[in-house]
């Protein structure tokens, strides 16, 4: 009559969650519990006599031989963590505890499933990382080369690419884009534009496959020749709607991405999405600190930094800039007669043509009504500041048709010159301004120097 003493063994560790096993000599199972289809998909049958290696991730496999050695030298491992391949393909985060047996010619081991918990680790790494490079990222440019980084350390990652959408303008483009097939991912005729367009579209997540081209029919023929056996989307959604894509793609005979990749890429594509947002807002406020919204030149203010710059560069190389103050003449009269929205298209059409007059070293800037100053950063002697003077002259005299109004302007220049009117930049600054009202008041049109 059997008793609980006489109980097989088995029947009790089937009851366990972990998976306990035996692995022979030659790496083959010969003893797997019944949690293992739980944790590997596989029942104890089907893994009976395989080759525990194979089943480990192809980028784990040499350092679980390696503790698989040291565990038969007679080194426990209490605490050994792999990744192993799921029957479904999915990738399962497993801690091993395992020992060797000499008197069974076995290693014992028992296998703790913690895939939830590396997804969690994942996860906040991927946001404390992609926070970090938000704050430390001077630009979108760089800020999305470090989230590059920071995905390709937890998934393959050397084809990247950041799609941005304008909604005004119904446009897709790609401020980031790595990729050793596709150097330029319009959206129109290939595989990366095809895949974000859809992304964007569809604001959901799209995860191709070779068994899996189904949400986009055309994709099969724009990938002929490409040999990659994975495509990943993801749409980076904000409040305000979907922003872009960010989209991966495997390289030719590396790993397939699964769902847990999905899922964990969506949810950093959220951060991603508020960095952007950030980095765009800031960029903005920055410009409009330093821009003039009208004509979108430089305002005083970074006209006053760009001729600081330029000062400490002359005076270090002992060389010639010159400032150009330019006024037009009866502006106000224009707004008085034709209204002040055909005022400001002739401000827009003035800075369009005096950034035609000068180098794209120099510097064109609007401070304030119908107020103008040239930075020429280098000139060789104080006739070059005349010539560009007299050019400017001339190509504003030239009628304008602004809204059916045919239009023409004069202006009054004055000129200071570095270093014949001064040294710093305030004493620049008041000669030329004489300079342009000396020349207003003989109502002459072109420069004049004192």
């Amino acid at each position: 009559m059997a008793t609980k003493n006489s109980t097989p063994l088995a029947s009790y560790i089937d009851l366990l969650l972990d998976v306990v096993c035996a692995v022979d000599a030659q790496g083959r199972f010969v003893f797997v519990s019944a949690a293992c289809e739980r944790i590997f998909g596989y029942t104890p049958d089907e893994l009976i006599g395989q080759s525990m290696i194979e089943m480990v991730h192809p980028a784990d496999r040499a350092r679980t031989l390696q503790a698989a050695r040291e565990i038969m030298d007679g080194q426990p491992k209490p605490n050994f963590e792999n990744r192993y391949l799921r029957k479904d393909g999915q990738v399962a985060h497993i801690m091993w505890s395992a020992r060797w047996s000499e008197v069974d010619q076995l290693r014992i081991a028992v296998a703790h499933d913690i895939t939830e918990r590396k997804q969690a680790e994942s996860k906040q790494a991927a946001l404390y990382a992609i926070s970090e490079a938000a704050h430390a990222a001077e630009d979108l440019l760089a800020l999305f080369g470090r989230i590059h980084r920071i995905i390709g350390e937890w998934l393959p990652a050397l084809n990247f690419s950041v799609a941005l959408y304008d909604e005004q303008c119904g446009q897709i483009s790609f401020p980031y884009h790595v990729d050793d097939h596709e150097p330029c991912p319009e959206p129109a005729g290939t595989a990366t534009g095809c895949l974000c367009a859809e992304v964007i579209r569809s604001g959901q997540p799209i995860l191709l496959t070779p068994d899996n081209y189904g949400p986009i029919p055309e994709f099969i023929d724009l990938i002929r020749g490409q040999d990659s056996p994975c495509w990943l989307g993801v749409p980076l959604c904000s409040q305000k709607g979907t922003i872009g894509a960010l989209i991966v793609k495997s390289t030719p005979g590396g790993e397939r991405y699964t769902e847990q990749d999905k899922e964990l890429l969506q949810y950093v594509c959220a951060q991603v999405a508020a960095a952007i947002e950030r980095k765009q807002l800031h960029a903005r406020l920055q410009y409009m600190a330093q821009y003039d919204q009208l004509t979108h030149l430089p305002n005083r203010e970074l006209l006053h930094e760009r001729v600081k710059a330029a000062l400490a560069q002359i005076s270090k190389e002992s060389g010639r800039m010159a400032l150009l103050y330019v006024d037009l003449d009866q502006f106000k009269q224009v707004n008085d007669t034709y209204g002040h929205a055909v005022g400001d298209l002739l401000l827009q059409a003035v800075a369009n043509r005096l950034k035609g007059c000068v180098r794209e070293t120099d510097t064109v800037a609007r401070i304030g009504g119908d107020e103008f100053v040239v930075l020429l950063d280098r000139i060789q002697a104080p006739e070059d500041a005349t010539t560009v003077a007299d050019k400017i002259c001339y190509v504003l005299s030239q009628p304008l048709r602004l809204d059916g109004h045919s239009l023409s302007i004069l202006p009054s220049i004055g000129i200071g010159l570095y270093p014949d009117h001064g040294t710093e930049e305030q004493q620049l600054f008041k000669h030329a301004d004489e300079a342009m009202y000396a020349v207003k008041r003989a109502q002459r049109t072109h420069a004049r120097v004192h």
